[in-house]
């Protein structure tokens, strides 16, 4: 009865691997058996567990294998079927489940697929996470008589959804799905929302036949931007594979990028709630941390990672939160987890109910050099190494920066980042600085500390 997981597959906020490689049906039965003997007092109370699953072709018999575990521990499971992680998240929420599991890869290949947790309506991540394995390995598992359910959310989610919605101008709006989970809720939304809707790739779709569904990345909107542009449209929105973050662009067809949108976010709420808590990512351009202060909040940076992130938002009271991947997390009016396709609608809401073009939103803000995000692919076991060896350095030299997650270095020209992703073997870098002139000489600075520790960038 006991289980080893491949050392590759339990990260920080998940647990992801490669089919028949590093992850199959006995670790997702595996992982059943674990969670399902996460605490003790389950012994005695049969937890209420809910299960969904995006649409990758491999989800269903991971599904069937995880059901199989958690049963197997005297659960009772309440599959929810196929759709967005934020689905899953709902029906957590509302009914207030002991937790939930959510089988996806998220934005990761096809051949990818993995697990996404909640304990209760609390973010399940690190050490809880490796204790999984810990559990799996010693075999020391709950036995019991459970159950497996099957309960519609769907149109509940839908309901909840459209409540987010107040406006009064009608906007034509373009929706990309990119053969997502999000396909079938973004299709049922959009026929009930105000207003022009066209809808792209809502089929949901495993092999992903269209574009990659990731949409921090610029290539993968560019069905989106055309459609934008030649359709005349307000807005376009898209969403990653498992719907829990969005791409934004406005109605010229340029793309509002995470920290930009998520000012765009803050300007409406601290319009009503001044003094009020907005957290981003290590990531976000120094823009944002000072137009919030400006309007009223306060700015707090953090780690990157949505369960980092929901787990801070309960700790501060903080009522808004975003990352520059995508991930957007509203506690105003809502549950506080991320959720793309209700960022969606706050955001058409918000400009239903403003004259003013999205665009103009965008340029409101003060102009900046930055570059994008780099991704800059590294070995797993030589990632969080090369960190630590430029923090050393940097220490050592005495610059000014930040180790809250990597290093983001301060200096007269701006500053730089490098952190290791806790879900892709790769460091990601960005710049930003207020000249193009200082933007080259951060990334100089970045990348003289990366040839230190035997890595090349491009110029």
């Amino acid at each position: 009865m006991t289980h080893t997981f491949h050392p590759s597959i339990l990260r920080e906020y998940d647990i992801r691997g490669i089919i028949d490689e590093t992850l199959s049906s006995d670790d997702a039965y595996a992982i059943g058996r674990a969670f399902g003997s996460f605490k003790p007092e389950w012994k005695t109370k049969k937890p209420r567990i809910a299960v969904g699953r995006d649409g990758r072709l491999s989800s269903p018999a991971l599904e069937e294998a995880l059901v199989r575990g958690l049963v197997d521990c005297g659960v009772e499971v309440i599959r929810i079927g196929v759709g967005p992680t934020p689905m899953l998240y709902f029906a957590v929420c509302s009914d207030k489940l002991d937790g939930g599991i959510m089988i996806t890869g998220s934005h990761n290949p096809p051949t990818h697929n993995g697990f996404k947790f909640m304990m209760g309506l609390k973010s399940f991540y690190g050490e809880e996470i490796r204790k999984l394995g810990v559990i799996a390995a010693s075999g020391a598992y709950i036995s019991g008589v459970g159950k497996a359910t099957d309960k519609h959310v769907e149109q509940a989610y839908v309901d909840t959804l459209l409540k987010a919605y107040h406006g009064e101008r009608r906007l034509k709006v373009a929706w990309d799905a990119g053969n997502g989970a999000a396909g079938r809720i973004m299709q049922a939304l959009t026929q009930r929302l105000p207003g022009e809707h066209i809808t792209l790739f809502a089929d949901i779709d495993g092999a992903f036949p269209n574009h990659h569904p990731d949409p921090s990345v610029a290539h993968n909107l560019e069905d989106l931007i055309r459609t934008v542009r030649a359709q005349h449209c307000d807005a376009g929105v898209a969403f990653d594979g498992d719907g829990d973050r969005i791409g934004v662009v406005d109605e010229t067809g340029e793309i509002i990028w995470g920290d930009q949108l998520l000012a765009i976010y803050a300007s409406e709420i601290l319009a009503e709630r001044k003094g009020a808590t907005i957290i981003a990512d290590v990531k976000a351009s120094q823009i944002l941390f000072d137009e919030v202060a400006r309007m009223g909040g306060v700015p707090l940076m953090w780690k990157t990672g949505h369960s980092l992130i929901k787990t801070k938002m309960v700790e501060t009271g903080a009522v808004l939160a975003g990352e520059m991947s995508g991930h957007m997390f509203f506690a105003d009016k809502y549950f506080g987890y991320d959720d793309g396709i209700y960022a969606a609608v706050r955001l058409v809401s918000l400009l239903a109910n403003s004259n003013v073009k999205l665009s103009e939103l965008r340029k409101r803000l003060p102009k900046t050099c930055a570059t994008p995000e780099i991704r800059i692919d590294c070995h797993e076991e030589r990632k969080f190494a090369i960190i630590s060896e430029v923090n050393d350095r940097l220490r050592k030299s005495g610059a000014k920066f930040s180790d809250i997650d990597g290093v983001r270095v301060m200096n007269e020209d701006g500053w730089w980042l490098l952190r290791a992703s806790n879900t892709q073997a790769i460091l990601v870098a960005r710049c930003e600085a207020a000249s193009n002139d200082g933007l080259s000489r951060l990334h100089k600075h970045l990348s003289d500390q990366l040839s230190a520790s035997g890595i090349k960038i491009a110029a």
